[in-house]
């Protein structure tokens, strides 16, 4: 372990988890069928809270002047791309999810982070699917994240998995040795 230390200014290895080596088989499957369920429930679930007991004019501090609860239902994509293409968006998002399940079943060795970035995508792909197909092509959300007068647009748990999983996609993908490097 001391070696390793000495090797390496990467604390991630130095300390024995190294996140762009692979899981087990096992482990992987575990770690990514856990995230994209509990993504999710806790989606569906937090939309379903919120939307039952907030009076949709209404809204519910979180922390004052920067985060709050605001009932907002969006018939597009991100940022209100294709507002009222629902049946696209629902097929777009179909072949989303069946491309990223393939992808993570049919895919071999993939890093921690990546394991982790298709567990997310794909519990944050069902969560707005869900409410597509289901919610007269509205996804429901009700994070309002703002300073002053400007906010951003107001989004979900669905959304924040996927941003957060592009992330780590990003950074796996930058962290991935080079094909035909020593690394």
């Amino acid at each position: 372990m001391t070696d390793q230390v000495l090797q390496s200014d990467d604390s991630s290895v130095a300390l024995g988890h190294d996140v762009t080596q692979p899981w087990s088989s096992t482990k992987s499957h575990a770690v990514f069928w856990s995230l994209a369920v509990s993504v999710c429930a806790l989606d569906l679930w937090s939309k379903y809270a919120i939307f039952r007991h907030l009076h949709p004019d209404a809204v519910m501090d979180l922390i004052p002047g920067c985060l709050r609860f605001a009932l907002a239902l969006n018939d597009g994509a991100a940022f209100s791309i294709a507002r009222g293409k629902t049946a696209q968006l629902v097929a777009i998002s179909a072949v989303a999810l069946v491309g990223v399940l393939g992808w993570f079943i049919f895919g071999r060795g993939h890093s921690k982070l990546m394991t982790v970035s298709l567990g997310l995508l794909v519990g944050g792909i069902t969560g707005n699917l869900y409410d597509r197909a289901f919610n007269g092509g509205q996804v429901r959300d009700f994070i309002d994240a703002y300073i002053g007068s400007h906010h951003w647009p107001t989004f979900n748990v669905a959304d924040s998995a996927l941003c957060i999983a592009v992330g780590l996609f990003l950074i796996s993908a930058m962290r991935a040795p080079k094909e035909g490097s020593n690394q």
